[in-house]
């Protein structure tokens, strides 16, 4: 079965987000090609939209490479942040379908449950789920694409919530899908400021790794509720 480049996409994204694949990293087509077990074809066209994405950078004689974002850029990012989240909670408290609205619910109770049995693990995957269906909540294509790539180098850059802080953060998301399900757009909007207000990422610790070439699974997709 041939693999899409947009599954390639994913896979190579989500390697950089999580360090596997660590800021300057060379990003050799052949290497990554017997990494996710495909042609090179779609690895080139992933790492085109990566790049454009700014996960990766080309520099002449040199190839791919993962991008190093410096010091200004990543604070900008969490400036960027703070604008755009409260408006994407008030758009989806506008916008929303009964369908975001019973994932976001589900995904809510599903957070709760796992932080006060301290399942660190699973709070990382259902902190992005949630955060990616706020984003398509605004039922805007624009802001959703902008909220969700934000999102995505945020967590690239910045270490996450202390555990110790989950049960909260489950609460206030709650409370956040509660104002969007009333259509309380200002309410929705005042507590998404607040929560990033509360947090203090703090800029995270990569270290040098090489491109493995064993063949890992690819991510091909996400449970459903």
């Amino acid at each position: 079965m041939r693999i899409s480049a947009h599954t390639v996409c994913t896979a190579i994204r989500d390697d950089i987000v999580s360090g596997v694949l660590p800021p300057g990293a060379r990003l050799a087509e052949e290497q990554l090609a017997q990494r996710y077990g495909v042609s090179r074809v779609p690895v080139r066209e992933a790492l085109r939209t990566l790049e454009s994405e700014g996960f990766v950078v080309s520099r002449r004689h040199a190839g791919a490479c993962v991008a190093q974002p410096g010091d200004r850029e990543a604070a900008d990012l969490l400036d960027m942040r703070a604008l755009l989240e409260p408006l994407g909670a008030a758009r989806a408290a506008q916008r929303r379908t009964e369908a975001h609205l019973k994932v976001l619910r589900g995904l809510v109770r599903l957070g709760r449950q796992r932080a006060s049995q301290g399942q660190e693990a699973d709070l990382r995957s259902l902190a992005d789920w949630f955060h990616e269906t706020l984003a398509q909540a605004t039922c805007s294509p624009g802001l959703t694409a902008l909220l969700v790539q934000l999102r995505r180098k945020v967590t690239w850059l910045y270490a996450g919530e202390p555990v110790s802080r989950a049960v909260v953060l489950w609460q206030e998301r709650g409370a956040l899908v509660d104002a969007i399900a009333r259509g309380d757009a200002e309410r929705a909007r005042v507590l998404a400021a607040a929560q990033l207000e509360r947090a203090a990422p703090t800029r995270r610790q990569f270290r040098a790794a090489a491109v493995r070439s064993a063949k890992p699974a690819v991510n091909t997709g996400r449970a459903q509720i």
